[in-house]
């Protein structure tokens, strides 16, 4: 009989996240019998195990009592009579008995995260035969980790949780303790759904590139170490890498002897990996080397990559974040949101089956608010993945509370077509949902201990895009407070929707109003500057002047922008009279004095929302103030500490806006507020 994989001994002093001890009391209170062989069924007789052990219950293997009963039958069944395919799995509770069965290993390891999600309620009364399959069968972080330290921006490039999982100062990580800090991750990840794990940067510098080769075994080690929960590694690679590794003279997609170099340089990577699930390129983006150069299309070097993994099952995920980044400021027709869909929505149905476009959720940047990328609904003949930003870059930094759930939600419920066509979701069932990852160091994993909620809710929507968000922020609170084991779990549970529910919509309030997006500091993003990048090559613009604000991306007067989606959304995003306030300045450049559906003007709008914006941050810093005693300490002083800086900042956003705003209008609050 197979021994149990251990459970990973969390390090002294990080916070537990979702899986704190107190969530499996249900389970390890209890006698389970464990049917099945493999690598990750030992894993899931390791967290059995673990359960067992700490809270007095029972574990045995199939054939050890066959005839004893049992509370809780986890079992892997002959074939697959139900469809399950390989992480899906049937829950039923009847006689007194609950059973999960699955017919691959994945999938009893996901159902039995799944028992601990529910907890007692899985064990009482009936429950009728459930069937749990992933909607997207990838659902993977995106690592935006440098192996040597950046001298702009650091270890991990957006990153706001500390140093690296992976690496340091130029190495892997590889003591003992390191690597079972990155086993616990893995294990977090596969209890919310995650699969897979680029781990590093997209922006591909000169050590990077070495993972590739002479490094490969460092990744190797990290891939060793996320393998018991079922995670399989990826890795960013260069576009350039035959001529920075080897001394080739081009990096040509279609030269013979590039190719050639791409296919043995991949076989050796299946060599010392054989689940390496691919690569992640970012290729003609941002000074980032690619196809352009050759004048080749990025079918092109979609392909090339993609055929050198196809004898081994590997995918490249190839990244739409493409876009001139040297524009003139000055020319209103040059439009970066255009950018995506204008270099990839020709080349629908060039890319190979193991090649996915990954494309970003909104045609800029992650911002607070934006509409969904046109892409999305434009290539029905190319697998596509939609790209998220856990790491909160443009929403606070993990500095300020903002739940994204409900933005991702809004994003993978949005239909490209109208009302009665697929959803995003839909659209990325044939190459996931990807999220640029927000987890480091830090003793709570995300910097900010709410800000855990982001990184839970990414593998919970990548598991069901149709998931209400705020159902998805139950089972966060439920397992990581465990408000029943706390002296006043209703007030624990109200006070923790009260600090997450509306924080995006607050962020939204004092930060850049109307889909206007960006207003950040240039550089580190962070903080208000109203024109940071308004004079600046990136293109990314307000347009404010005297008379009004926004940018023109109408069909008829504008730079066409709107007319990239299907006739129902161009129809609506057309005119500012039936575009939607929130997105009113994304697509429309309108006076100060325009007056929103809502009934008061722009300017007005601008005013009440950064006052009303600040309020709520203190209105919530009181509410968690009132948590102490409720919550662990460090998490709560940790919270707390964030919260005095959120409150600042958001008092600077609301002066700076307010102040640049009513200068530049003339216009008056109608409030009689002070205003700088």
């Amino acid at each position: 009989m197979t021994a149990p994989i251990p459970v990973p001994a969390l390090p002294s002093g990080v916070a537990p996240a979702w899986l704190p001890p107190t969530a499996f009391r249900p389970l390890g209170s209890r006698r389970t019998l464990i049917s099945g062989t493999g690598p990750l069924v030992d894993t899931v007789h390791g967290e059995v195990a673990y359960a067992c052990d700490r809270f007095g219950g029972q574990v045995v293997r199939d054939g050890q009592e066959p005839d004893a009963p049992y509370d809780l039958v986890l079992e892997l069944v002959e074939g697959d009579p139900d469809g399950l395919g390989d992480e899906g799995f049937a829950l039923v509770r009847a006689d007194g008995v609950t059973s999960v069965t699955a017919a691959g290993q994945a999938g009893l390891l996901y159902g039995l995260f799944h028992v601990v999600r529910l907890g007692e309620a899985v064990f009482q009364g009936e429950r009728t035969r459930e069937v749990h399959r992933p909607a997207l069968a990838l659902r993977m972080l995106d690592h935006w980790d440098n192996v040597a330290v950046h001298p702009v921006m650091g270890q991990v490039e957006r990153g706001y949780s500390g140093g690296s999982l992976f690496w340091q100062d130029g190495r892997a990580r590889g003591s003992r303790d390191e690597l079972e800090r990155v086993r616990c991750y893995g294990r977090l990840l596969a209890a919310c759904g995650i699969n897979a794990v680029s781990v590093n940067n997209v922006n591909v510098h000169e050590a990077e590139a070495h993972l590739l080769t002479d490094r490969i075994g460092e990744v190797a080690a990290i891939a060793d170490a996320l393998r018991p929960y079922g995670i399989r590694a990826h890795l960013s690679v260069s576009f350039a890498a035959p001529v920075v590794l080897s001394g080739l003279t081009t990096a040509d997609p279609l030269d013979e002897g590039v190719r050639r170099w791409w296919a043995e340089a991949t076989g050796r990577v299946y060599e010392a990996i054989p689940d390496f699930g691919g690569y992640v390129v970012k290729a003609d983006s941002e000074g980032q080397p690619g196809p352009f150069s050759y004048g080749r299309s990025h079918a092109d070097g979609a392909n090339m990559l993609a055929a050198a993994l196809a004898p081994y099952g590997g995918t490249v995920h190839w990244r739409a974040f493409v876009y001139n980044h040297r524009q003139d400021w000055r020319d209103r027709s040059t439009d970066r949101a255009r950018a995506a869909y204008d270099h990839f929505a020709p080349l629908d149905g060039e890319f190979a089956p193991n090649a996915v476009l990954q494309v970003k959720h909104g045609p800029m940047d992650f911002q607070t608010r934006e509409p969904v990328s046109p892409v999305i609904g434009a290539m029905p003949n190319t697998r596509l993945a939609v790209e998220i930003q856990a790491t909160q870059e443009y929403t606070g930094q993990q500095r300020h509370v903002c739940w994204l759930g409900p933005m991702w939600s809004e994003a993978l419920r949005f239909q490209p077509e109208g009302g009665d066509g697929p959803s995003v979701g839909d659209l990325a069932r044939g190459g996931g949902l990807v999220a640029v990852s927000s987890s480091g160091d830090d003793p709570f994993w995300t910097g900010h201990p709410l800000a855990q909620a982001n990184l839970y809710a990414v593998g919970r929507l990548a598991w069901r895009p149709d998931a209400d968000a705020r159902a998805v922020l139950d089972e966060w609170i439920e397992l990581t407070f465990a408000p029943e084991e706390s002296a006043d779990p209703a007030r624990l549970r109200s006070g923790l929707h009260a600090v997450l529910d509306g924080s995006w919509p607050t962020y939204e309030k004092y930060t850049a109003p109307l889909g206007v997006g960006f207003m950040v500091q240039p550089g580190h993003h962070y903080g208000p500057s109203v024109d940071g990048y308004e004079y600046s090559p990136w293109g990314t613009y307000h347009f404010a002047d005297r008379d009004g604000i926004g940018v023109d991306r109408s069909q008829a007067t504008g730079t066409g922008f709107a007319g990239q989606y299907a006739k129902p959304w161009a129809e609506v995003y057309e005119s500012p009279a039936t575009c939607p306030d929130e997105l009113l300045l994304f697509f429309h450049h309108v006076p100060y004095e325009h007056v929103l559906h809502g009934g008061e003007t722009v300017i007005q709008h601008i005013y009440d929302t950064h006052f009303d914006g600040v309020e709520e941050v203190e209105e919530a810093r009181r509410v968690w103030a009132g948590l102490a005693g409720l919550v662990d300490p460090a998490g709560h002083a940790r919270a707390a500490e964030r919260y005095e800086e959120q409150i600042r900042s958001a008092r600077e956003w609301r002066d700076q806006i307010n102040t640049y705003f009513f200068r530049k209008s003339g216009v008056p609050d109608a409030r009689g507020r002070r205003i700088h």
